[in-house]
């Protein structure tokens, strides 16, 4: 597979490999890509389900404070969750670093010796939120919608000690496989709670959040009840004034659903923008687009700089061109909702 530039990850890491056509990674040029594989439907579980970094510690620590994990260079392990069948694959390039597969389908990388490496663009740019949703290293508190392999939460860990965080992931068993193969940190404040992501994110109080990132993939595709305005509605309720929505949306010509997202976030919010890899954004291929929105002023100039200057470069898409990229599209309701399109056959070729 071919390899890829690397570069830098704004203050708080490296970045990854230059990203390809993916329907939920983006653009990899290695061939490899992220979602999060979920059923919508699933009874919230989030008692029985709760962990902390702190638990994981439990499979020991390498020198240096940090979580050992059970996978070996160049040993793959697997096991049957929810979702299918769950593969860790060693990086030939990163001792310690893995990336998960559900069925043959890329969804996470993890580096357990750098969590602050982000191997796929799109991660990089929701990294990048991260990094300025508030004053550099500031403990925050942040809500993921999706699990996987807790990349996103592993990186918040890393760039802003103190964090507290909650992830909602509806499949249970890869929860417990992520954990005794890539155990999170002792010490790390992170909540893994179990259930559907709708169902998880109404448990938050009001007000909680600084930053709630949505990740959310039923096999391929995100599930219709959490595309619309209802479902935005909730996590504006549970962001503080000035917090940021950040989501990941995977889409293709002729950008239907991704036009109503950013309507529908639009229709939620005071302040959106968007950013994708220009190919994206011009319908001439299937990728991702991470969309955020807030109340407050949103820090486009230094996302634009960001962004251009990523290994993949990406545009980011704000105010009256943000307004005319919609094209007319309105905004979705529960009651007209659908799924995220699924990806072309030839995606993960």
């Amino acid at each position: 597979m071919a390899r890829g530039k690397r570069g830098r990850q704004g203050n708080a890491g490296r970045s990854g490999r230059a990203d390809r056509a993916r329907p939920i990674a983006d653009e990899r040029v290695d061939e490899r890509g992220e979602d999060v594989a979920h059923a919508p439907d699933i009874t919230d579980t989030a008692d029985s389900a709760d962990t902390t970094g702190a638990a994981d510690a439990a499979t020991g620590r390498a020198r240096g404070g940090r979580t050992r994990g059970r996978a070996r260079a160049g040993e793959p392990v697997s096991a049957r969750v929810d979702g299918g069948r769950a593969e860790l694959v060693p990086d030939r390039d990163r001792p310690r670093g893995r990336t998960l597969l559900i069925d043959g389908a890329p969804q996470s990388h993890v580096d357990l010796d750098d969590p602050g490496y982000l191997d796929f663009s799109y991660q990089r740019r929701l990294g990048h939120v991260a990094d300025l949703v508030g004053p550099p290293g500031r403990p925050i508190q942040a809500v993921h919608l999706g699990g996987g392999a807790f990349t996103l939460a592993r990186y918040i860990a890393a760039s802003r000690p103190r964090s507290t965080q909650q992830v909602v992931e509806v499949d249970g068993p890869l929860v417990a496989f992520v954990r005794r193969e890539l155990p999170l940190e002792s010490g790390w404040r992170v909540r893994v709670r179990g259930g559907d992501a709708r169902a998880g994110l109404g448990k938050v109080p009001d007000g909680w959040a600084d930053l709630i990132i949505a990740d959310v993939f039923s096999g391929a595709r995100t599930p219709a009840h959490l595309t619309s305005a209802e479902f935005l509605a909730e996590a504006r309720r549970a962001l503080r004034p000035g917090g940021w929505y950040a989501a990941n949306i995977a889409d293709g010509a002729p950008l239907a659903h991704l036009r109503a997202q950013v309507a529908t976030a639009r229709a939620v919010f005071a302040e959106t923008c968007l950013t994708a890899d220009p190919a994206v954004l011009r319908g001439r291929r299937f990728g991702n687009a991470v969309l955020l929105a807030g109340d407050g002023a949103l820090p486009v100039a230094e996302l634009t700089r960001r962004a251009a200057s990523d290994p993949h470069p990406g545009r980011v898409e704000h105010g009256r061109a943000l307004a005319d990229f919609t094209g007319g599209a309105r905004p979705v309701s529960d009651a007209d909702a659908t799924a995220s399109p699924a990806p072309p056959p030839a995606a993960f070729d």
